[in-house]
């Protein structure tokens, strides 16, 4: 293992609070939506958060760990598959502005970046279908950016 974001993804280690991947995954609708410090080790990027300053940064070489290592992905999908049932079951990130629109883009990024475009494009559609289904209340700043996270075709 190469770090910190490693060892969380493969259940090993914990985050920043000394929550494991376990932990977070059994997180609650409410407990999603009210806690704000947990989405960067889940869906952990190269760039630091302006959200949560001193969030954990993902450096090349354990990004290329995780891609490499099974079950650090495997616990990435997991995270993924709690976040699909998140947006898929609520609605009320369904609106003009809210803040889960900037973890729409962060999920989006570290997929594509760790999953492949593929699995970023499947997540995408799935939040864009939630948001069509509601009469497409999210602005369009929001879309904006959920598509520049998943990149140019080919990236």
């Amino acid at each position: 293992m190469t770090g910190s974001i490693h060892a969380f993804l493969r259940n090993e280690g914990p985050d920043w609070r000394g929550r494991h991947l376990a932990d977070v995954l059994a997180f609650d609708d409410s407990r999603i939506e009210a806690v704000h410090d947990f989405i960067q080790w889940l869906f952990p990027l190269p760039e630091p958060s302006r959200a949560v300053p001193g969030a954990p940064v993902l450096g090349p070489e354990e990004a290329a760990a995780i891609r490499a290592d099974p079950v650090a992905l495997e616990g990435f999908r997991a995270g993924l598959e709690r976040m699909v049932r998140f947006y898929a079951g609520t609605d009320h990130w369904l609106t003009q502005a809210d803040h889960n629109h900037l973890r729409i883009s962060r999920i989006i990024a570290a997929t594509r970046d760790l999953l492949g475009r593929e699995a970023a494009a499947d997540f995408l559609a799935l939040v864009s279908a939630c948001n069509e289904a509601a009469g497409r209340p999210v602005n369009a700043t929001s879309l904006r950016y959920w598509e520049q996270a998943l990149g140019p075709d080919g990236a």
